[in-house]
């Protein structure tokens, strides 16, 4: 990014604090895709995390007013987002009663394409985890497969508990290298967010917006909006 863009993106956030729905709406074309992917490691399902970045332009202009730049706004966005994330995953546990582990699939879905997608990414995780050496492998299937924390794991296997935590540390190494290697280039372009995506959310945060009370002005020197006690600046 040259010097007159980084400059031109400035005077965006600038004017958007300010209450330019204009300039708003290139600032939420500059995030999108940063905050499609953040929501989307949380939710792990497309339709949710849109709506959650939805939510997340929606929270940041109505607060807008107490982002006071100590942060950037690139980070200030994402906090709002793993938040309004966060408690929409904890709300669907709750709804549903269904436990979800850390790294374990998602909820369950009937499209016969996502099932298949599902088992083509088992079977490559099952296929790195059997290329693991046999003392990392052993270490991974009874933390992470079978899920027995680590002084369990220690005692099965006759180690130390910093043993057991430095052989699953290179185990996922080793299989973060493996995926690589096998899925190729393809990583970079992973959960893309352009083109009619980008275009249909930043449509339906400047609808909302539109149809919302407009707040008055942003008032620099002592605030136009109450506090905002959500995400911190710093």
């Amino acid at each position: 990014m040259d010097m007159q863009t980084v400059s031109e993106e400035s005077t965006s956030v600038r004017r958007a604090l300010d209450g330019d729905l204009d300039a708003f709406a290139d600032v939420v074309r500059a995030h999108n895709r940063l905050l499609f992917r953040t929501a989307r490691a949380i939710v792990r399902d497309d339709a949710e995390a849109e709506d959650v970045v939805q939510q997340t332009w929606l929270s940041a202009w109505r607060h807008r007013a107490s982002f006071r730049g100590e942060a950037r706004l690139s980070t200030w966005l994402c906090r709002i987002a793993i938040r309004e994330a966060t408690a929409r995953v904890r709300a669907a546990r709750r709804r549903d009663g269904f436990r979800d582990p850390e790294g374990v699939g998602g909820p369950m879905h009937a499209d016969p394409e996502r099932g298949a997608a599902g088992r083509e990414a088992l079977r490559l995780l099952e296929s790195a985890i059997d290329a693991l050496p046999e003392p990392y492998r052993l270490v991974y299937m009874l933390r992470e497969v079978e899920e027995l924390d680590t002084e369990a794991v220690a005692s099965a296997l006759d180690l130390n508990a910093e043993a057991v935590r430095t052989r699953l540390h290179r185990a996922r190494g080793r299989m973060r290298d493996w995926l690589l290697a096998h899925v190729g280039g393809a990583a970079h372009d992973a959960f893309r967010f352009d083109g009619a995506r980008c275009d249909r959310i930043t449509a339906r945060v400047m609808t909302a917006l539109a149809e919302a009370p407009r707040p008055p002005a942003r008032d620099g020197r002592s605030g136009s909006e109450p506090p905002f006690t959500g995400p911190g600046n710093g």
